[in-house]
Formats: C-alpha cells, structure tokens, sequence
C-alpha cells in the first residue's frame, strides 16, 4: 500500500473494537511489566510485555508492546503503527499490534503529546443491546 493513500488516525478518534488502524504516536513512557524469563515450560520461549503512554497531539493511550516490539518504544522515538487494533482491558481501551501489523521506529514527529487526554483512563462500560 502506498504510504500516502494509507489513512492516519489520531489518537483522540480511538474507539472499542476498532482495528486495522494506522497512527503516528510518540512514546511518552514505557514499563516493562512481563519481564525476559522462561515462560512455565514453553520450551523456553520467552514473552515480553511493557506498558507504552504513547500519544500524539490530541491525546494519550496505553500501547501495549510484546516481544521484539518492546525494544522499539524508547522514551521520545516517534513510532508508526500499522494495523493495530483497540483491546479491552477490564472495561478500557488499550491499543495493541499483533502479527498482522507492523511497529516501526519512524521520523522524530513535530508534535507535543496532549498528556491530559488519556483515552486508557476512560471506562467504558459494555451495554448488551437485546433486539
């Protein structure tokens, strides 16, 4: 796909269950919360998780990074994310990438993070609609 005709969403236009969402955000912090370890007997295959505030210019979100994508979110490095998708985490929105999309270290972005817009704080609360 052409890097130009791809559309860009900005952090404040994030939803539950959206997905296939492309956005440039920068890395306000990460925390390693799943560290480098064997996981219980999985033939030694290792799982790393860090919790990213990454955001853009019209708010914040928590990305959550697994694996090689934990490397890539450095405090400040402007991050490209390709067809991620909004998880739900105990009623609130956290943004993920799985195999199917990319993260991609990109050029430093010429915003300021709106750090008192963070969508992760928001709780949204599930309403089955009965027809």
């Amino acid at each position: 796909m052409d890097e130009q005709k791809k559309v860009f969403t900005k952090v404040e236009q994030l939803r539950p269950q959206a997905e296939g969402l492309n956005l440039i955000v920068k890395v306000v912090n990460s925390k390693m919360i799943l560290p480098k370890g064997r996981a219980n007997g999985n033939q030694g295959r290792q799982m790393r998780l860090a919790e990213c505030l990454v955001g853009d210019e019209t708010g914040m979100i928590i990305f959550t990074a697994r694996n090689d994508q934990v490397d890539l979110m450095k405090e400040g490095a402007t991050i490209n994310l390709h067809n991620a998708k909004i998880d739900m985490f105990k009623g609130s929105m956290k943004l993920i990438v799985d195999r199917s999309g990319r993260v991609e270290v990109t050029e430093p972005a010429n915003f300021s993070v709106k750090e008192n817009n963070n969508l992760s704080l928001i709780e949204f609360e599930r309403v089955d609609v009965v027809m």
